[in-house]
């Protein structure tokens, strides 16, 4: 798969909804699998089957 990269839209409590930032779609995706760092406005980066926080 390729890498992509995601803006964190919102939290929704054990989840979080990412935003392609190519395509604008939306995916929800379970925090416990985003850095702790992860909050809403931050920018990831999907590579490898791992989320990393883009500063």
């Amino acid at each position: 798969m390729e890498a992509k990269d995601y803006i964190v839209a919102r939290i929704d409590g054990d989840y979080a909804v990412l935003k392609d930032t190519d395509s604008g779609e939306e995916l929800f995706i379970a925090r416990a699998l985003l850095p702790e760092e992860a909050d809403e406005g931050v920018k990831l980066h999907w590579e490898n089957l791992m989320y990393t926080v883009v500063e």
